[in-house]
C-alpha cells in the first residue's frame, strides 16, 4: 500500500496568537502513528500580533508565522505558496487564535472575514480534486467562508458565535461533544471542536485522532 501524504497547515506557535500547540501536536501524533507521510505546511506572512501567554495581551515585536510554526514542527515546514493539492492526499488544519488571526480574518472581522489567499486555494484545489479535509478547533469557520453551500461541520456548540458564522456562510453547524466528529462524506469535510470545548487535553486527544482516522479513511 502507497504511503499517503498529509498536510498540515498551522498558523503560528501558541493558541493565543497561533497555531494551539496541543492540538498541532496530536495531529502530528496521530498521522505517525499510522504511518503517514507528513508535510507540515504554514503561510510565509507576518503574525496579526504577538500575545504574552502568562498575561495573555498583546506585547511589542513582529514575528512571521512559519517561523513560529517550525517551533511545532522541529524545523520541518514549508512555505503553504508553494504547495499545491496534487502533492497531497489530505489536508488537515488544527485551530488556535492564530487560525482566526493569521490564515483569515475571522477574530477580527467575524462574518465579514477574509481568508488567506494561498490558504483559500489549496482548500479549493483540494476540494476539486475530491481529496478529503480536516478542520479542528475554529478552523471549520474557514470551511464554512471557503466552501459553504451546505458543507457539515461542528465548533461544538451551536450556540457559540463560530457556529452562527458557520450558518451564516451557507455551512450547517452541527453540534458534537469534545470527543465526536461531524463526517461530510459528500464534501469529505471532517470536523471536531477540540479546545473549543475543551477542557483539557485527553478528551480533545480523542476527537483529533478520530478525525485522522475518518480524513485517511475518505483518502
Amino acid at each position: 500500500m502507497t504511503k499517503k501524504t498529509v498536510g498540515v497547515v498551522l498558523s503560528g506557535c501558541g493558541f493565543l496568537d497561533g497555531a494551539e500547540i496541543h492540538e498541532a501536536t496530536l495531529t502530528l501524533l496521530s498521522l505517525d502513528r499510522r504511518g503517514v507521510k507528513v508535510v507540515p505546511l504554514a503561510p510565509d506572512v507576518e503574525q496579526m500580533h504577538v500575545v504574552d501567554h502568562v498575561k495573555k495581551a498583546p506585547v511589542e515585536g513582529r514575528r512571521r508565522v512559519m517561523q513560529e510554526a517550525a517551533r511545532i514542527t522541529r524545523g520541518d515546514i514549508r512555505d503553504l505558496a508553494t504547495v499545491k493539492a496534487s502533492e497531497l492526499d489530505a489536508l488537515i488544519f488544527p485551530g488556535g487564535y492564530g487560525a482566526a488571526k493569521n490564515l483569515c480574518t475571522w477574530a477580527v472581522d467575524g462574518v465579514g472575514m477574509k481568508v488567506n489567499g494561498d490558504v483559500e486555494r489549496l482548500i479549493r484545489e483540494m476540494h476539486a480534486a475530491k481529496k478529503p479535509l480536516g478542520f479542528i478547533c475554529i478552523a471549520p469557520v474557514i470551511a464554512a467562508r471557503v466552501l459553504g453551500h451546505g458543507v457539515r461541520l461542528t465548533v461544538g456548540d451551536a450556540a457559540d458565535d463560530a457556529a452562527k458564522g458557520i450558518e451564516a456562510f451557507g455551512a450547517r453547524h452541527v453540534a458534537r461533544a469534545v470527543e465526536e466528529i461531524e463526517v461530510d462524506p459528500a464534501f469529505k469535510v471532517v470536523s471536531t471542536p477540540a479546545y473549543m470545548l475543551g477542557p483539557s487535553i485527553a478528551p480533545v486527544s480523542q476527537g483529533i485522532d478520530r478525525l485522522v482516522g475518518a480524513v485517511l479513511e475518505l483518502a
